[in-house]
């Protein structure tokens, strides 16, 4: 299946987060995006190195400047289960403006066509590193990295597309 690409409309699914509460949430994809403009971002794993230390903090540390061109969410999604993304996102004190999205079975980033084998390494399949600005459902911009980058799938990059 080739890449979500722009102009395409996002696929739905159902993924899990924990709320501010700490109770696990189930929630549509397109209830979060539809009608808004918003960043999704995948990242290849939980606690690694580069999406722990710049990738993830990137959208952190950018998310007034985001939320003040106008993106409504912004959604993280890894390969990880919902009980990880819990302890990741708490690992991160200022992350109260990212969702930290679990896809445990990797069926999202498969529909988004963003799959990475990662087995010869003992990951299993996880998601390619990407951004995308999605408004009202449609692709905006789509930065996919290539191979262990991170050179476009940063928030300045989005906020250069804003």
């Amino acid at each position: 299946m080739a890449p979500i690409a722009v102009g395409d409309t996002i696929p739905d699914a159902t993924l899990a987060y924990f709320d501010e509460q700490d109770q696990m949430q189930n929630v549509s994809i397109h209830s979060l995006a539809s009608g808004k403009k918003v960043v999704i971002f995948g990242v290849p794993g939980a606690f690694t190195p580069t999406c722990s230390m710049q990738h993830v903090p990137s959208f952190i540390e950018k998310s007034e400047e985001l939320k003040s061109k106008g993106v409504e969410e912004l959604l993280l999604i890894s390969v990880n289960d919902p009980f990880v993304m819990k302890a990741w996102r708490k690992s991160y004190p200022d992350s109260k403006n990212v969702k930290f999205l679990a896809d445990g079975s990797a069926a999202y980033t498969h529909a988004l066509g963003l799959q990475l084998d990662l087995s010869e390494k003992g990951l299993g399949v996880r998601s390619r590193r990407f951004a995308m600005l999605v408004d009202n459902l449609k692709v905006v911009a789509a930065n996919i990295e290539q191979g262990g980058e991170f050179t476009v799938s940063g928030a300045d990059e989005i906020l250069k597309a804003l």
